[in-house]
């Protein structure tokens, strides 16, 4: 597997969605991290970009992750949110990719 470069970040009040991929699009990691556990998980990563979804948390976060000496870039972006566009499904590692 590559290195990762990519990182999309669902958040949530618990548990956050981690997905990474590297240059070439493959998956590296999918994991489901507590609150208390992201920044230290970012803190050892190496600087990459990480998209998050706009809402009310995501400033917070982007701040705090900016913060860090890792060097990431870090970008929120507008999307739908997941039961606008499919109610049946509240998949949170989706809408996590959907974020790359």
């Amino acid at each position: 597997m590559g290195e990762v470069c990519r990182i999309g970040l669902d958040i949530a009040k618990e548990y956050f969605q981690v997905h990474g991929v590297d240059k070439n699009g493959k998956d590296v990691f999918n994991r489901k991290l507590k609150r208390k556990n992201v920044l230290a998980f970012f803190a050892n990563l190496p600087p990459c970009l990480v998209g998050l979804e706009a809402c009310g948390g995501a400033h917070y976060w982007a701040r705090a992750l900016s913060r860090l000496d890792a060097g990431h870039t870090v970008k929120t972006c507008f999307t739908t949110p997941c039961k606008i566009v499919c109610p049946e499904q509240q998949d949170r590692c989706g809408r996590c990719q959907g974020n790359l």
